[in-house]
């Protein structure tokens, strides 16, 4: 059984090498899953999720940013365009672990 969690976060952009764009996990959510799921992890924090924005859904990963103290989920490049998805954007995302 998979456990969901939704939440709106603004997007940002890495600004190194690759210039991924990423979401924040909230803080409260980070806490919860990783008191859970930490034994789950793989390398670098790396957590296997499905996450779905708008109508796009998609086998991914979160990574936990220990800087951060929160979880960080990449956003492919096909869903940003799909969904038509900018740097600062609000969005609404469903995250199944």
């Amino acid at each position: 059984m998979k456990i969901q969690y939704r939440f709106t976060s603004e997007t940002w952009q890495y600004k190194g090498k690759g210039g991924w764009y990423f979401v924040s996990l909230p803080p409260e959510f980070s806490v919860e899953i990783r008191a859970a799921l930490k034994s789950e992890e793989q390398g670098w924090g790396r957590l296997k999720v499905t996450a779905r924005i708008g109508n796009h859904e998609w086998e991914t990963a979160i990574w936990f940013d220990t800087k951060a103290n929160t979880y960080l989920l990449p956003l492919k490049a096909e869903v940003r365009k799909k969904e038509k998805i900018e740097d600062k954007q609000i969005v609404t995302v469903i995250l199944f672990i």
